[in-house]
C-alpha cells in the first residue's frame, strides 16, 4: 500500500525512528564462516558513511572490494585496508552525475579485466534542491536512479557481471522504504527537469526509490525468466547517522546532527542487511528479496508491476540514448 509517511523530512525522520522500535522478524544471521575469500565486489559511494560501512565489512569477509567513488581517492582506500585488514581494497573514480564518466569508469573494469561477483548499488544524494547537471538532467534524479540503471546494464553488456545458473552473482541496491510514496510513476516526464527546493526534495527522494524497486524487479524479471542466473536483491537500511543529509540548510545541521546522533544506527550497524543479501549462503540462485531492516517485506505493488516496469525500462533506454 503507498502511503504519506516520508513526504517530507518530519515524516521521513519520525517514521524512520518508530520503524526501529517496531518488533522485527530477522530473515537470519549471517555466521562467521560465510565469507567472500576470492570474490570481487563492487560499491558505488563507498568513501564515507554506509558505503564505507559495507566496504570495509566486505573486505574482513576476504573479499576483493571496489570502491566506486568520486570523492577521497585514494584516502577511503587506505582507511578501509587499515580497517579490515585486507590489501584487497581499491578505488576506481565514477561520478553518478556524469553519463560520460560511467563509461569511463566501466572501461577501466574491461582493461583492468575485472569480473564482479557482487555489485552493491549504495550511491545516492540528498540535495538542497535541483540542479542540472552537463547532460541536462537533475542531480538527484540521475546520481539516484538513472545513473545506476545505466551502469548496471553497462556491467552486464560487457559481462563485467556474468549471469551463472550454477552460481548466480548478486546484484543488490540500496532503497528506501521512503518508496512507498503516493505518487505514480510518471513515465512521460521522466528525466524532464523541473526547478524544486527542499520542500521536495524528501517527496522526489522517495519517488526515485521507487523507480529504483521498479528498475530491480524489472531487471530480475528480464535475467530469471526460467531461473535465478543473477540474483537481484533490494533493502532499506533503517534511519542511518551518515553524511548523506550534508546538503540540508545550514540552519537546520545542528538539530539534525543531534537527532542523528541519539537515534539513527551507526553506518557499521546499518550495514547489516547488505551483508546478509551478500553473503548469506542460503540466498545462493534465489531473487527478488527485498529487506526493510533485517526483515523481508513486500515492495510497494507500483514497484512490482510488469507494464510499469516495462515501460519504466524502454523510457529509461530512451533517455541514454538522446543523451
Amino acid at each position: 500500500m503507498s502511503n504519506a509517511k516520508y513526504n517530507n523530512a518530519f515524516k521521513a525522520t519520525l517514521n524512520g525512528i518508530f520503524d526501529l522500535f517496531k518488533k522485527q522478524i530477522p530473515i537470519g544471521v549471517l555466521q562467521a564462516n560465510e565469507r567472500l575469500d576470492g570474490k570481487t565486489c563492487l560499491v558505488t559511494g563507498a568513501n564515507s558513511g554506509l558505503g564505507f560501512a559495507i566496504a570495509t565489512q566486505l573486505a574482513e569477509r576476504g573479499a576483493h572490494v571496489i570502491m566506486a567513488c568520486r570523492n577521497d581517492i585514494p584516502h577511503a582506500g587506505i582507511e578501509v585496508a587499515k580497517l579490515s585488514g585486507k590489501k584487497h581494497v581499491e578505488m576506481l573514480f565514477v561520478d553518478l552525475s556524469d553519463l560520460q564518466s560511467i563509461d569511463n569508469f566501466v572501461a577501466q573494469l574491461l582493461e583492468k579485466s575485472i569480473q564482479i561477483d557482487i555489485c552493491i548499488f549504495n550511491a545516492a544524494v540528498v540535495p538542497k534542491g535541483s540542479l542540472k547537471t552537463s547532460s541536462g538532467f537533475d542531480q538527484m534524479f540521475l546520481v539516484n536512479y538513472l545513473s545506476t540503471f545505466k551502469l548496471a546494464n553497462l556491467l552486464l553488456d560487457e559481462k563485467i557481471i556474468v549471469p551463472n545458473a550454477t552460481q548466480a552473482p548478486r546484484i543488490i541496491f540500496v532503497s528506501s522504504e521512503s518508496h512507498r510514496t503516493q505518487q505514480q510513476i510518471d513515465v512521460e516526464q521522466l528525466g524532464v527537469y523541473e526547478n524544486y527546493t527542499m520542500g521536495k526534495v524528501i517527496a522526489l527522494y522517495g519517488y526515485y526509490k521507487l523507480l529504483m524497486n521498479t528498475f530491480a524487479t524489472e531487471l530480475s524479471r528480464r535475467l530469471n525468466a526460467d531461473r535465478t542466473n543473477v540474483s537481484v536483491f533490494a533493502l532499506c537500511p533503517g534511519p542511518i547517522n551518515s553524511n548523506i543529509a550534508r546538503s540540508a540548510p545550514t540552519i537546520f545541521m545542528p538539530l539534525l546532527k543531534l537527532i542523528f546522533a541519539l537515534f539513527f544506527k551507526s553506518p557499521t550497524n546499518a550495514a547489516a542487511p547488505v551483508l546478509y543479501l551478500a553473503c548469506a549462503h542460503s540466498l545462493q540462485n534465489t531473487t527478488g528479496l527485498y529487506l526493510h531492516l533485517m526483515q523481508q517485506k513486500m515492495m510497494d505493488d507500483k514497484a512490482l508491476d510488469a507494464i510499469s516496469g516495462k515501460k519504466l525500462w524502454e523510457k529509461s533506454e530512451a533517455l541514454l540514448k538522446s543523451h
